[in-house]
C-alpha cells in the first residue's frame, strides 16, 4: 500500500503546459534556474466527482467486509480518500463510511439469536464474528487513514476509525440482550469446568474477554458475575473440604487454588480482576476458616513441627486481615497449653528443664523460619513461657539451678568448652523467664560451695562464664556473694601454698593438708558435725590454725569436715594403689588398720558419723565397682546385722582409683530449709522496701503502698504476705495507722 505522505502529481500539472514562463537557458558559467508559478486559474472537479470516488471505495469496503477480492490498488483507493478530504468532502465521507459499517454490523447479529445452539458454538461464532469485525476494521482503517488523521482528529466530538466499529459492534451485538447474556454464560460455564480440572480451550477466553475489555463492557457485563460465581464456588467449596480434610491438604489446596486463580489473570482475565479475585478467595477459603483451621490442627503442626505447612500456613494468613492476630493468639495459648504440662507435673522434674530448653528450641525456630522472625510472634513466645515457668512457684527456678550444678560438674563430658558455652546462654533464657530468682540463687550457691570445695567443677572458665552471665542479667548485688566464694577459693589456695611452706622446715611432715578458708557470710550454712579424727589430722588441724591465726589475729576458725577429701595410700595382697576418698570414707578405712572385722554399729562408736552417712559411706566402699571392703551377708542395701571386712585381694588396672561418695539425695527437709532461708530473705527485703517507701513519702494509704511495693519487689508475693509485713513494722514502731483513717499508715521516725 502507498505511504499516505506520498505525492505522485506532480510531473502530471507540469506536463499540461501550464506554467506562465518558459524555462530559460543560463549563460554559461551561471547556475540553471527553473521558475514556477501558481494556475492562471483553478481546476475545477468533475460533477460526479464525490458519487464516483465514494462508489470505489463503497465497493472496497463491501469486498473487504465479505471477505472477496478489492478491484482496485491500496494505493489509489487511499489517494482517493485523501482527495476527497482535501476537497472538503470529510465530512460526508466519514458518514457513508459509518453507515456502510453499520449496515454490515447489523447484518451479523442474526446469527446469534437462534434458540437452540450449544454454548461452545455459540462463543465460537461470536468470536469469529468479532476476530473477523477486527480485521476489517484494521484494513479499512489502513485505506481511510487520511480521512482518521485529519478530519477525525480536528473534531475531538467523534470517534476514530476504529473506535467507531468499536462502537457500532458495541452497540448491535455486544449490548444485545441475548448475546451479552449467552456470552457471559459461556464463558462461567467454561471457567468453571477448568476449576473442576477439566481442559477448556484458554484461548477462545482469552480472545472473548479481551472483546469485552476493548469494548468496555469487561466490568458491567462479565466481572460482577464472574466474582460472584466464584464466591459461590469458593465457598461451598471451604465449607466441604474443612470437614473432609486435614489441615496440611486443606492449606495445600487454598495454595494451589491461589495459584490456579493467579495463571488465569496471567492467561486471559483482565488484570484490574486481580485484587478483587484475590481477596475473594481468600476471604472464602482462608479469612473464614482461621479459626476452625488453628483450631483443628495449628497443634498438630506445631507438635511435630511440620515446618512447610506452618510456613504455608503464616503465608496464607499474613493474606487477610486480622489471620496473623488470630495466629499469634493460638499460638501463646499452645505455648501455654504445652509448657504447663511440662512445668506442673512433679513427675517430670528430672526432665523438666531438658524439656523446656528443647521446647524453647523448637519453637525459636519455627518463630524464626515459618514465621518470619515476626516480632508480635517473638514478643508472644516470651510472654507465654514468662506465664507458664511461673504457674508452679520456686520449682523451676530450683530445678534450673540444679541442672546448671549437672552441667558445670567434673565428669561432665557430654559437650565441648563450645557446647556448654552455648547451654548457658539458653539456660539464662529461661533464668530470665522465672519471677524467684532469689531461689535459684539460693539452690545455684549450694550447688556451687559443693563443686568449689569437693574439686567437682567441671571448668573454672565456664564457672566465671555463668557467673558473668548473672551479674550482666541482675547486677552486683546478686552475685556479690558467689564472687566471695571464688576469691575466698584463690585466697585459700595462697594460704596453702604458704602452709605447705612452713611446714617443709617442720618435722610433721607425714601428710599433706589443704584447708579451704570459707567466709561465713558468703557461703551455705552448713550443720556442725563432730567426728572423731584420727591423731595425726588433730594434730595437722592445730598446726594449721596456728599458723593462720598467728597471721590473722582475732579471727575463728571453726572445722568443717563434712566436704572433706583425702587421698590414701592402701597396700592391698598383689599391688599398692592410692585411693581418692572423701573423709568420712578414710576415716572408715582407717579403722581397719586395727580390726579385720567390723560392724556398723562399730564403725559408728568409733567415728561418730551420723547413722545414714555411715551407711552411705560403706555402701559406697562395699557395693560400687571399686570394693575395697567385703559386705557380708551380700547384697545392694547396708543392713542393721551387716559386718564388714577388709578386702585384701582387690585388684585394679589403675593406680589411683576414685571411690565416689554415694550422694545423699536431697530430703524433703533440706529443700524445705533452703526454701525458708529464702522466704526469710524476702521478708527482710519486704521489710526494707516498705520502710524505704515510708520514710520518702511520710504518708500513705494501703492500695498506694502496695502499689509501689509491687513495683519495687523483684520477687513474686501475695498481697496477703506484704500485709502481715505492714502489721509487723507497725507492731515494731516503723510506721503507724491513721487515727482519722486507718487505711493509711504514717511513717513513725
Amino acid at each position: 500500500m502507498a505511504s499516505p505522505e506520498r505525492r505522485d502529481n506532480f510531473s502530471a500539472v507540469c506536463t499540461e503546459g501550464s506554467l506562465s514562463n518558459k524555462p530559460t537557458l543560463a549563460k554559461p558559467g551561471q547556475a540553471k534556474k527553473l521558475i514556477i508559478k501558481n494556475f492562471k486559474c483553478k481546476p475545477n472537479l468533475p460533477d460526479n466527482y464525490q458519487e464516483h470516488t465514494w462508489s470505489k471505495l463503497r465497493e472496497a469496503v463491501i469486498a473487504i467486509q465479505t471477505s472477496t477480492a478489492i478491484a482496485y490498488s491500496l494505493e489509489e483507493l487511499y489517494q482517493a480518500v485523501e482527495n476527497m478530504c482535501n476537497h472538503k468532502m470529510a465530512s460526508q465521507l466519514y458518514v457513508n463510511l459509518t453507515g456502510l459499517t453499520e449496515s454490515h454490523v447489523k447484518s451479523n447479529i442474526e446469527q446469534f439469536l437462534g434458540e437452540s445452539m450449544d454454548r461452545h458454538v455459540f462463543l465460537k461464532r461470536i468470536n469469529d464474528c468479532w476476530r473477523a469485525h477486527c480485521r476489517q476494521m484494521i484494513m479499512i482503517r489502513s485505506i481511510f487513514l487520511y480521512l482518521d488523521r485529519t478530519y477525525v482528529l480536528q473534531n475531538p466530538t467523534i470517534h476514530s476509525i476504529w473506535d467507531m466499529g468499536l462502537d457500532l459492534f458495541r452497540h448491535h451485538i455486544a449490548l444485545n440482550t441475548l448475546v451479552q447474556t449467552r456470552t457471559v454464560e459461556g464463558l462461567l460455564m467454561l471457567i468453571e469446568k477448568e476449576r473442576g480440572g477439566d481442559t477448556v480451550d484458554r484461548t477462545l477466553l482469552k480472545s472473548l474477554l479481551r472483546m469485552l475489555s476493548d469494548l468496555q463492557i469487561y466490568q458491567e457485563a462479565f466481572e460482577h458475575k464472574f466474582l460472584v460465581a466464584t464466591e459461590r464456588v469458593y465457598a461451598a467449596e471451604g465449607q466441604r473440604l474443612m470437614q473432609e480434610c486435614t489441615v496440611p491438604q486443606y492449606l495445600a489446596h487454598v495454595d494451589r487454588r491461589l495459584r490456579e486463580e493467579l495463571e488465569r489473570l496471567i492467561h486471559y482475565l483482565d488484570p484490574s480482576t486481580k485484587p478483587q479475585l484475590v481477596h475473594c478467595v481468600e476471604k472464602q477459603l482462608v479469612s473464614e476458616h482461621v479459626s476452625g483451621v488453628l483450631s483443628k490442627g495449628l497443634p498438630a503442626l506445631l507438635d511435630t513441627p511440620r515446618i512447610p505447612d506452618l510456613t504455608l500456613l503464616y503465608n496464607l494468613f499474613s493474606r487477610v486481615k486480622n489471620g496473623l492476630i488470630e495466629l499469634c493468639s493460638h499460638f501463646n495459648s499452645y505455648i501455654k497449653k504445652k509448657g504447663r504440662t511440662i512445668v506442673i507435673d512433679p513427675e517430670k522434674d528430672k526432665s523438666m528443664v531438658q524439656e523446656l530448653l528443647e521446647f524453647k528450641d523448637k519453637l525459636d525456630y519455627i518463630v524464626l523460619t515459618c514465621f518470619n522472625k515476626n516480632e508480635k510472634f517473638v514478643n508472644s513466645l516470651k510472654e507465654a513461657f514468662e506465664h507458664f515457668i511461673n504457674q508452679r512457684t520456686n520449682k523451676p527456678a530450683e530445678l534450673i539451678a540444679k541442672f546448671v550444678d549437672v552441667k558445670l560438674r567434673a565428669g561432665n563430658k557430654e559437650a565441648t568448652e563450645e557446647e556448654l558455652e552455648k547451654l548457658l546462654d539458653k539456660i539464662m533464657v529461661q533464668f530470665r523467664f522465672i519471677h524467684g530468682k532469689d531461689v535459684f540463687e539460693a539452690f545455684y550457691k549450694k550447688d556451687l560451695a559443693k563443686r568449689l570445695l569437693v574439686g567437682k567443677s567441671a571448668s573454672v572458665d565456664a564457672e566465671k562464664s555463668m557467673l558473668s552471665k548473672l551479674k550482666q542479667e541482675c547486677g552486683g548485688g546478686f552475685t556479690s556473694k558467689l564472687e566471695g566464694m571464688f576469691k575466698d577459693m584463690e585466697l585459700s589456695k595462697d594460704i596453702n601454698i604458704a602452709f605447705k611452706q612452713h611446714m617443709s622446715n617442720s618435722t610433721e611432715s607425714e601428710l599433706e593438708l589443704s584447708v579451704a578458708i570459707l567466709t561465713m557470710g558468703y557461703w551455705p550454712t552448713y550443720p556442725v558435725v563432730e567426728v572423731r579424727l584420727p591423731a595425726s589430722l588433730l594434730r595437722h588441724q592445730a598446726l594449721f590454725s596456728k599458723f593462720y591465726l598467728a597471721k590473722h589475729s582475732g579471727r575463728k576458725l571453726q572445722w568443717q569436715p563434712t566436704l572433706g577429701h583425702c587421698v590414701l595410700r592402701a597396700h592391698f595382697t598383689q599391688e599398692k594403689k592410692e585411693l581418692q576418698v572423701s573423709l568420712f570414707q578414710v576415716l572408715v578405712l582407717l579403722l581397719f588398720n586395727e580390726g579385720d572385722n567390723l560392724s556398723i554399729e562399730e564403725i559408728r562408736t568409733a567415728t561418730n558419723i551420723e547413722d545414714g552417712e555411715v551407711r552411705r559411706t560403706l555402701q559406697s566402699l562395699a557395693c560400687g565397682k571399686a570394693r575395697v571392703l567385703t559386705k557380708s551377708p551380700r547384697g545392694r542395701e547396708v543392713q542393721d546385722l551387716d559386718r564388714f571386712t577388709f578386702n585384701a585381694n582387690f585388684t585394679n588396672k589403675f593406680f589411683r582409683i576414685k571411690i565416689n561418695q554415694i550422694q545423699m539425695k536431697e530430703t524433703t527437709e533440706e529443700q524445705k530449709a533452703t526454701e525458708e532461708r529464702v522466704y526469710q530473705d524476702r521478708q527482710y527485703q519486704i521489710d526494707a522496701a516498705i520502710v524505704r517507701i515510708m520514710k520518702m513519702r511520710k504518708t500513705l494509704s494501703h492500695n498506694l503502698l502496695i502499689t509501689e511495693l509491687y513495683n519495687q519487689l523483684k520477687f513474686p508475693v501475695k498481697p496477703a504476705d506484704l500485709k502481715k509485713r505492714i502489721e509487723s513494722l507497725i507492731d515494731r514502731d516503723y510506721m503507724e495507722r491513721d487515727k482519722d483513717n486507718p487505711n493509711q499508715y504514717n511513717y513513725v521516725a
